[in-house]
């Protein structure tokens, strides 16, 4: 038993975790909760699976806000670099798009699923499936091993991966936390993240299914601006979702779960100001000035804004384009600047891409990943209190501690 050590979940962290332990010489056995290892992989980036991305260290790291810092030591290990050449070292060709964002080069997220499992087959890996971790064993604050399915398994090293809360599905149900927590570890309070938000009023809901693209959209926390996001929204009938929503949505639950109130404002004419907006419609409506106002503004809008457009405005819609007067393009243009939509709340763990909170990092060494209260145990992925932005970020943070664990743990029983 000197050199077994026990992976819980067979997740991002968790596989890779499972392998880099077994290369360095360890027995590993595997325990996953689902009757498949990587199901939340599978599903991930809407089952293209966004790999990572192409940011220099100091951008990624930003992009986990004030806790980013606790991964600077495991990226200077294992970062996108070397994540890319592990992949392709494997057999999985990868491809970069907008934004630095990287994926399989098939668009398969099955086809990385399907990496892990070739390479861990070749090792002295053991998966087993269908096994719920109930409990940690420890003794003179070290751990011994797990019970997991009411039989105790024994290692002397444990490596927690069993993820957050979100997409319970994919068997993350804050498991590891609870674990985690029972040998005295403090829990950041989960909440969703990466969420699509609900809103009040019907505008969501008459627009439901529509995507809009190049959308500028403001926040407002307690009517002052916290921040501005640029891109891609999709109406929903609740509310709202997609990348830009999806961004802001952390600052959206913050707010909301202390009180605070939030709206969003969407502009979807970011690249026109006030002024070049007005000279846009007035050379419309005096070109077209005979033609139908809901004609005319198909060339401002998709056609299923136009008739909710023009209800908002109170514009009729057949109104005649050199018919409309100043007062009324005031309003339209100030309704193409600044759509207001209240947010009367989000999206449940079902829908997060990601949890928020989790392990407190100021408990956890950020060379090794090994907890700072439990000898032999070590703690890896969407458990800690780590969260970013969409874009591949999360992924690549999941694969380098679950590098890192698995190597320190190995090293440890060594």
């Amino acid at each position: 038993m000197s050199k077994q050590i026990i992976v819980v979940g067979a997740g991002a962290a968790g596989l890779m975790a499972a392998g880099q332990a077994a290369e360095q010489g360890a027995k590993v056995i595997l325990l996953e909760k689902m009757a498949q290892p990587g199901r939340k992989i599978a599903i991930s980036g809407k089952g293209r699976c966004n790999l990572t991305n192409t940011a220099a260290l100091p951008d990624f790291l930003a992009r986990f806000g004030r806790n980013g810092k606790f991964l600077r030591q495991c990226f200077q290990q294992f970062f996108s670099q070397e994540l890319l050449c592990f992949f392709e070292e494997h057999g999985l060709a990868t491809v970069t798009e907008r934004g630095g964002r990287v994926f399989p080069a098939q668009g398969r997220a099955t086809d990385v699923v399907a990496v892990f499992r070739d390479w861990l087959a070749g090792l002295p890996v053991e998966l087993r499936p269908a096994s719920c971790v109930e409990t940690l064993l420890t003794e003179n604050g070290a751990v011994q091993g797990v019970i997991c399915n009411g039989k105790a398994v024994q290692g002397k090293a444990v490596i927690l991966a069993a993820g957050g809360s979100s997409y319970q599905a994919t068997g993350s149900s804050g498991d590891g936390c609870r674990l985690a927590e029972s040998v005295g570890h403090s829990i950041v309070s989960l909440r969703p993240a990466l969420v699509p938000i609900e809103t009040s009023g019907g505008l969501a809901a008459r627009l439901a299914g529509l995507h809009l693209r190049n959308v500028g959209v403001r926040l407002l926390i307690n009517n002052k601006k916290r921040a501005d996001a640029f891109g891609e929204l999709l109406f929903m009938k609740y509310g709202l979702s997609g990348p830009v929503i999806l961004t802001l949505s952390s600052l959206i639950v913050d707010a909301l779960r202390v009180g605070e109130t939030a709206s969003v404002v969407l502009d979807l004419k970011p690249a026109l100001d006030e002024q070049k907006l007005e000279a846009r419609l007035l050379r419309d409506f005096a070109e077209r000035r005979k033609e139908r106002m809901d004609s005319v503004l198909r060339g401002l809008l998709p056609s299923q804004m136009v008739l909710v457009c023009l209800d908002e405005v109170g514009i009729v819609a057949e109104r005649l384009a050199g018919e409309v007067t100043a007062a009324e393009r005031k309003r339209l243009r100030g309704w193409l600047k600044a759509i207001t939509l209240p947010v009367t709340g989000y999206r449940g763990f079902k829908e997060a891409i990601i949890t928020a909170g989790g392990v407190n990092l100021a408990e956890v060494e950020p060379r090794t990943m090994h907890s700072k209260l439990c000898k032999g145990l070590y703690l890896a992925g969407e458990l800690l209190d780590l969260q970013a932005d969409t874009g591949g970020y999360n992924l690549q943070a999941a694969f380098s501690m679950g590098w890192l664990a698995g190597r320190s743990a190995a090293q440890l029983q060594s």
